[in-house]
């Protein structure tokens, strides 16, 4: 199955593969006029006598074919090098497409060394599978079948002793490969583990030096290398095996041609020409076979990278049910539902590895240019509203309308960027403030940078940097306190200037001296838009314009501040709750 599908991801270099293999015929067609006119050369100086001068034509004539087969055999490489360079990159390509297309939903439940092992040392793996073993499967079998078939008219005996030895070399490599394929499986699955375990433990090297745990860490590292180190030295030793196999049995086999040429040489039952030409090609016929046995090796580790990947590949990306795909909201009709009302119409949804729905016919509005809070305890469902906002995953019943307009009708990358999303803790990359701020306005000029940082609270911050916009913050903005991280975040959504805000209550893990400096600029930043505010401190919601509860995935109760309090329901409860000492 693998194998196959394979086989497809070298469709898109049938031109480079094709010629791969077809200069490897070539360069195995040169091998047999090399041996044979290098057998006419000496055939002519020791039997029939002639000198120097005479076997200089052939002379000539065996140097051209040499450079020539360097040359086809330099091709075939350069071929075959193109063809994996090229499958690498496509499905490199589909691979991080279907990864974004998965989303945030997919990723988060994975591990991100592992993802990572994926992408890069899992494709590169494939490079030995379609540059090395994919053509010499095909030559294993034309150049061995073309020896035959010029060996046969000038000696039966010979080609038969070909015929019935030459399988056995696929035979070992098949029974050897097998031990060593699920050997190659198991090496593939351990790196994974370390991979993803280090990256873990880089990730949180900082909890880990706190709690004063690195160095367990580093002995659960050092013994899943070790791990590792095991199952490589059993890959290699089935690897070296196996190559001894092969190079005992094509010894053996061109030591038995040896054998009866020479004794029917000895008798004068055979002519010297034709037995030293197939005694000269006795080692090139079994060559392919003895090849493909050590690139199947080679190989074997793209293949069982090939398996993760697929995988990933496999997994669905989630759609609407019931929705006509066809059915889109052209970009000149988009501009009349971005100010609308979003309702949320009896949405259910339920995590992939859960029982439990996450959301259970969950039914509420956001008022356009209100502002909405969501609360409820942890587990109630806010995340996957916000997941489901953002179409990182899609409803599994229900519908999501903005204004009389079926949300999934509308193409995502369109509807994303009518949203603003300052999340807790914002993810900014290692790079610098005003690359940080572009992700949401690439073409934004430098006084748009410096407004919307201004607005934020963080122009004074930015001015006091010796290089200003262009400071680099570091991975996830280790340079940065939580403070001027969250106003960053903050400067990215006015920058964005987008017209529904979704906000993860960002100031919710500071303190709260810090907290009310950055309410300000929360509060004009949802000035005049449709505001979502998934709240964790109820002190932040008393003046939304509705509060929405959620309690085990359900719409436990919706109002106004006051009006929730009088009801004495699940929303007294949270608030008396945060509010007991």
């Amino acid at each position: 199955m693998f194998s196959r599908r394979l086989l497809a991801l070298a469709r898109s270099s049938n031109v480079a593969l094709a010629l791969t293999i077809v200069l490897g015929f070539v360069g195995g067609l040169l091998t047999i006029l090399q041996a044979w006119i290098l057998a006419l050369i000496i055939n002519d100086v020791f039997f029939n006598g002639l000198t120097r001068e005479a076997v200089l034509g052939r002379l000539a004539a065996l140097l051209g074919v040499v450079i020539v087969k360097a040359a086809v055999v330099w091709g075939s490489e350069v071929a075959a090098n193109a063809v994996a360079q090229r499958v690498k990159a496509d499905l490199r390509e589909r691979l991080v497409k279907h990864l974004t297309a998965l989303g945030p939903a997919y990723t988060q439940s994975e591990r991100t060394g592992e993802l990572s092992l994926s992408a890069i040392e899992g494709v590169e793996s494939l490079e030995a599978y379609f540059s090395q073993y994919l053509p010499q499967l095909v030559l294993a079998a034309s150049i061995p079948l073309s020896v035959l078939l010029l060996v046969f008219p000038l000696d039966p005996l010979s080609g038969v002793v070909f015929l019935l030895t030459a399988p056995l070399v696929p035979f070992f490599m098949i029974l050897i490969g097998r031990s060593g394929e699920a050997l190659t499986s198991r090496q593939f699955e351990t790196l994974r583990h370390l991979s993803a375990h280090f990256y873990d433990v880089l990730q949180g090297l900082t909890t880990l030096k706190a709690l004063n745990q690195s160095r367990s860490q580093a002995g659960v590292i050092g013994e899943v290398a070790e791990r590792y180190r095991d199952v490589t030295m059993q890959v290699l030793r089935v690897t070296f095996l196996s190559a001894l196999a092969l190079e005992f049995l094509t010894t053996l086999s061109t030591a038995i041609i040896a054998v009866e040429i020479g004794f029917r040489l000895l008798y004068r039952n055979m002519e010297f020409l034709p037995a030293f030409f197939i005694l000269v090609l006795a080692p090139d016929f079994y060559l392919p076979l003895r090849l493909l046995g050590l690139r199947f090796h080679a190989g074997m580790s793209g293949v069982s990278a090939a398996k993760r990947i697929f995988e990933i590949l496999d997994t669905p990306v989630q759609t609407v049910s019931g929705v006509a795909s066809n059915r889109v909201v052209q970009p000149e009709n988009f501009s009349a539902v971005q100010h609308a009302t979003i309702l949320f119409d009896a949405v259910s949804y339920t995590y992939p590895d859960r029982t439990a729905p996450a959301l259970h016919q969950v039914t509420f509005s956001i008022p356009a240019g209100q502002t909405t809070a969501l609360v409820g305890a942890s587990g109630a469902g806010k995340t996957t509203v916000a997941n489901l906002l953002m179409r990182f995953i899609e409803p599994q019943s229900g519908t999501i309308r903005v204004g009389d307009t079926p949300l999934a009708q509308i193409p995502a990358d369109a509807w994303r960027k009518t949203i603003g999303w300052v999340p807790q803790t914002p993810y900014l990359f290692s790079d610098t403030i005003a690359a940080n701020l572009r992700l949401a306005r690439p073409e934004a000029n430098e006084g748009d940078l410096l407004r919307a940082c201004e607005r934020a609270g963080l122009l004074d911050f930015i001015r006091a940097l010796p290089e200003g916009l262009e400071t680099r913050i570091g991975e996830r903005g280790a340079r940065l306190s939580g403070g001027q991280a969250q106003r960053l975040a903050l400067a990215r959504a006015f920058l964005k200037d987008a017209p529904f805000l979704l906000l993860d209550e960002p100031t919710s893990s500071l303190d709260p001296a810090l907290e009310a400096e950055l309410q300000a600029s929360v509060h004009e930043l949802m000035r005049g838009r449709t505001v979502l505010v998934i709240a964790h401190r109820l002190a932040t919601i008393y003046q939304a314009d509705q509060i929405v509860v959620l309690d085990g995935g359900k719409v436990a109760e919706a109002g106004r501040h006051e009006e929730l309090l009088a009801r004495h329901g699940a929303y007294a409860r949270l608030v008396t709750g945060q509010t007991t000492p």
